[in-house]
């Protein structure tokens, strides 16, 4: 019976893990905020500027939509595309090895590379739009006579 038992709580153990590192498959739909003001090619530039610093190859850029993919370790590669416009993006999955994609559930590391991506792109927005209104007010105030 102990030997039984053993098994059991191994196989379980096992299937416990293996259940942990596949999570529900993450696409980022993001409809920019109205206080974030953005045209197409400040979006596009978030996007390529992202990509490029979180390690992500950039494969294709159109006026609506960027594609790009990242290899990691040689042994997890990841293809996405972004469709975009000036107040819209979303992070969609096209393919991938070593990341055990199946019925719509993937490894917690591509979750964890998506969600880093589009943190960082609404960062860089934001960022933008700070620049840009520091830039006014400068502007603004050098122009008013003391």
């Amino acid at each position: 019976m102990t030997y039984l038992l053993r098994v059991t709580l191994i196989a379980l153990a096992l299937l416990t893990t293996v259940s942990c590192s596949s999570k529900r498959m993450l696409t980022p739909d993001r409809t920019l905020h109205a206080s974030i003001q953005s045209d197409r090619a400040q979006m596009q530039q978030a996007i390529v500027k992202t990509l490029v610093a979180r390690g992500w190859t950039v494969q294709k850029i159109t006026p609506q939509l960027v594609q790009a993919q990242i290899t990691v370790r040689e042994q997890y590669h990841a293809e996405i595309d972004i469709p975009y416009s000036a107040n819209h993006y979303q992070i969609a999955y096209r393919d991938s090895s070593g990341l055990d994609y199946k019925d719509g559930k993937i490894h917690k590391n591509y979750i964890r590379w998506v969600r880093l991506l589009d943190k960082g792109i609404v960062r860089e927005l934001k960022d933008h739009q700070n620049e840009r209104t520091a830039r006014q007010l400068s502007e603004s105030a050098l122009a008013k006579p003391l």
